[in-house]
């Protein structure tokens, strides 16, 4: 069986507030740690059926960067979605909800 690590190594402050986001894995191309200013991971219990989740970002990350990170997410969780179910219904609507939840941040933006 082949097989990946995936490493991440969460930098911590004084405040416990995390000031570096690395991650590297194995078998690919890249041969450095990659730095990110946020991450969500999450993993399904199939036993217990839920959720485990790890949502972490950098006190570097602006409120714009945290936007742009969510639209993201949720546009791309709709296409595993929809590549998983074949329910294209849904994962247009989850896209629907990106995109409305991005306007509505930037129209807040502006506004400000």
């Amino acid at each position: 069986m082949n097989s990946s690590t995936i490493t991440i190594n969460v930098g911590l402050g004084e405040d416990k507030i995390p000031d570096l986001i690395e991650w590297e894995a194995t078998g690919t191309t890249t041969e450095t740690a990659q730095q990110a200013k946020g991450m969500i991971l999450s993993f399904w219990d199939g036993l217990e059926k839920t959720a485990m989740r790890v949502d972490l970002w950098t006190k570097d990350m602006m409120v714009d960067e945290m936007a742009d990170f969510f639209y993201q997410t949720i546009s791309t969780m709709a296409d595993t979605y929809s590549r998983a179910t074949k329910d294209t219904e849904l994962s247009e609507e989850m896209k629907t909800f990106a995109k409305t939840f991005y306007k509505k941040f930037r129209e807040k933006q502006t506004k400000q």
